[in-house]
């Protein structure tokens, strides 16, 4: 595998999903053409990830003005439907993004609808191959390292999380082009297993040395000195820099801190929630019970335990060494914050 993996794509008449509940056992493909299917589908995380979330939003608008046409919807039943794909899950922010972004062409018809969506797509595609660049610019130029570096990640931030390329695994993928990866440690990611199930096969696929590791695992490699930087994704970040990201980074980030080595996030952009003024404000997805409950269909734990199941964390901005979007590096601990930045790019734009 390059990199140019199809996670999803638009096929005329529905939105085809590559399946990442199959995913590594075979691949397959979901092709969506209404509005519950692809409600289930994102919830069921078929198809997840802050910046496919986005584009299967922007394109879930077109889906349901098409439904709306062939089963005679009126305005409200529309609104309504274009609402739940909207809310279909709050902490990526990406998702109600993509689909507001694409609200204003909906008067115009389901064509110029799917050509903003596309145009969606085609910018993440773009803008991952610039993360992936910055964010290795930035890592070989602070470690100042003259041998191959070994990585930690944890969930799944790859091209399976985006429209194309990845971005935490986007910069993983440009230090490997670079013969700059030695090894990447994988964390499994609880409890659906992203990083075992889905970054370690692109990994593999794309030839980059992996291990996967337990969660807890993680913390106790960056101590003893086995990783050189952690690089990880994002589903929301506020204004000052706190970011939300798979359950188990906050983890990662205070071992790297106590170890001294950068933790970078790499996200787009469009991650970045200018309204939203910290971690504090960020609402967290809680999942089902039965995912830590059971596995493989059989419960694990005793039958009177309920679950405490949050699906994301927040790091605090002060552990966050660098941000990397498609527009260049933010050193956010150093005080770099998005919203300072926006605010320097909107008096540049005035000028």
């Amino acid at each position: 595998m390059t990199g140019d993996v199809r996670t999803i794509e638009w096929t005329g008449g529905a939105l085809r999903l590559l399946d990442q509940t199959l995913l590594p056992a075979r691949v397959g493909y979901a092709d969506v053409g209404d509005v519950d299917t692809l409600v289930d589908a994102i919830r069921r995380l078929v198809v997840r990830g802050a910046p496919a979330l986005g584009v299967a939003g922007a394109f879930g608008v077109a889906i349901a003005v098409r439904q709306a046409a062939r089963e005679g919807w009126d305005g409200a039943r529309l609104d309504a439907a274009i609402a739940r794909v909207r809310e279909a899950r709050p902490t990526a922010v990406n998702l109600a993004a993509g689909v507001d972004r694409v609200l204003p062409f909906v008067a115009q018809g389901v064509d110029a609808v799917v050509a903003e969506a596309q145009a969606i797509l085609d910018e993440d595609v773009r803008g991952n191959r610039a993360i992936g660049a910055f964010g290795a610019d930035w890592i070989l130029d602070q470690l100042g390292a003259d041998r191959p570096l070994r990585v930690l990640t944890h969930c799944n931030a790859g091209a399976l999380a985006t429209a194309g390329w990845g971005t935490a695994l986007g910069v993983v993928r440009e230090l490997h082009g670079r013969g700059r990866v030695e090894i990447v440690y994988a964390d499994e990611t609880r409890p659906l297993l992203q990083g075992a199930r889905l970054t370690a096969w692109e990994l593999d696929q794309a030839g980059i040395p992996c291990v996967v590791q337990a969660d807890a695992a993680a913390p106790s490699t960056i101590l003893r000195g086995l990783a050189d930087v952690a690089v990880i994704g994002a589903d929301r970040i506020a204004a000052n820099g706190d970011t939300a990201n798979k359950i188990g980074s906050v983890g990662v980030a205070l071992a790297c801190a106590a170890a001294g080595i950068p933790l970078v996030v790499a996200a787009p952009w469009s991650t970045v929630d200018l309204a939203v003024p910290d971690g504090a404000a960020i609402p967290i997805e809680e999942r089902p019970a039965e995912e830590v409950l059971t596995w493989g269909g059989a419960r694990t734990a005793p039958g009177g335990v309920g679950a405490f199941n949050p699906a994301f964390d927040v790091t605090p901005a002060r552990l966050v060494t660098a941000l990397v979007t498609e527009t260049g590096v933010l050193e956010v601990s150093a005080g770099a914050t998005p919203s300072a930045a926006s605010a320097r790019s909107a008096v540049a734009a005035r000028r």
